[in-house]
């Protein structure tokens, strides 16, 4: 069964330059458990370069030798539903996936889709015996009663709606009531287990503000929901918009089989100005060089820390601009925005002892504003 965080990826080419190990290395530092990454639309795979190459296939090797899971997701029509579930079939098995994705909307509301539903789910239950399989479609159904709900849930493992809350605030309240109408059996026939994918995406001038994305997470708690997924990978990476990444990735999942790694957690507790937080991250001798000194201890790192925090960096709201790891090494690059607009960018480097930062080396520097 899916448990814990995961994201979903439209275009590899467009997440971190479409380099399967960066990919990985940040699915894995995020606290991931699972990606999501799109294989088809209609008959046809997707996921290819110019050339032909596959950019799917290198990225979900890479995902699997860290531990997480790798799933895939295609957008049907229903125009050709034996002919979309064979190359369902075809992807899910060459790609050697973990789990796959039914995306199926708004054509399925026209009339006379109910047969195409019955005869792409038939056909793929039949090639894809042993395969997780989730339908991703609207959050409510009461919503789109002309949805086939019962005749793809039937053959599903999941329902991963999209609870989207596009020029709203109310996240929490959103997924309340998709969770109710999904368990309905008189709405969808069939009750599945519930993952929802919540929205981390700009759409024109709206984009979810950090506080919605975590009272949406803190729903799924209370609610005991299995997993957590969240659109789009690409979308909230780009510069304009880390927040939503970095939001994200401080989210933690209880019991989560790949905890959070150092680095999204120094981001998370420097935002929140937590001094503790900050400190629990270092070994007791840990070194620490920084400009113009090297401090060493739990003592001068408090008294760094709290010059940094509540003088230097005061408020200030850190993003994740690149991390790169490998095995107990990190380096990663971020970026403080003061309140007055002034921005410094600094380059990091650590080595871990005992999954706790035994050395850390920072350099940082004025980039932007006043």
């Amino acid at each position: 069964m899916l448990t814990g965080k995961g994201w979903f990826i439209w275009q590899v080419s467009r997440c971190e330059n479409g380099n399967p190990q960066a990919i990985a290395d940040k699915a894995r530092a995020a606290g991931c458990t699972h990606v999501l990454l799109k294989i088809a639309e209609r008959t046809y795979s997707y996921g290819f370069d110019a050339l032909r190459r596959d950019l799917v296939k290198p990225v979900v090797e890479a995902l699997q030798a860290r531990g997480l899971q790798a799933w895939g997701w295609h957008y049907i029509y229903g125009e050709k539903p034996r002919d979309e579930a064979r190359i369902a079939i075809a992807r899910t098995q060459e790609l050697k996936l973990d789990g796959y994705v039914i995306d199926a909307e708004i054509e399925f509301t026209r009339p006379g889709l109910q047969r195409a539903a019955a005869q792409f789910t038939a056909e793929l239950r039949k090639g894809l015996p042993n395969t997780p399989i989730a339908l991703s479609s609207f959050r409510f159904p009461t919503n789109h009663p002309a949805f086939p709900w019962r005749t793809f849930l039937e053959g599903c493992d999941l329902t991963m709606p999209q609870v989207y809350w596009e020029k709203a605030n109310n996240s929490a309240e959103q997924l309340a009531r998709s969770v109710r109408e999904f368990n309905d059996p008189k709405l969808v026939g069939t009750v599945r287990p519930f993952v929802p994918t919540g929205a981390a995406y700009s759409a024109g001038s709206w984009r979810p503000k950090p506080r919605e994305i975590t009272e949406f997470w803190r729903k799924a708690l209370e609610l005991k929901l299995p997993a957590v997924n969240f659109y789009e990978w690409a979308s909230a990476t780009q510069p304009r918009q880390r927040e939503l990444w970095d939001t994200v990735a401080g989210l933690v999942w209880p019991n989560n089989e790949a905890p959070m790694d150092v680095v999204p957690r120094w981001i998370t507790a420097m935002n929140a100005g937590d001094l503790e937080a900050v400190l629990a991250l270092y070994n007791p001798n840990a070194a620490h060089i920084v400009p113009g000194r090297t401090i060493v201890g739990q003592a001068a790192l408090r008294a760094w820390y709290t010059e940094m925090l509540q003088r230097q960096m005061h408020n200030a709201r850190f993003a994740l601009l690149d991390s790169i790891t490998n095995k107990n090494f990190r380096r990663y690059e971020w970026l403080a925005t003061l309140p007055n607009g002034q921005s410094i960018k600094g380059e990091d480097h650590v080595g871990l002892l005992n999954e706790h930062i035994e050395y850390h080396s920072t350099t940082y520097k004025v980039v932007s504003g006043n």
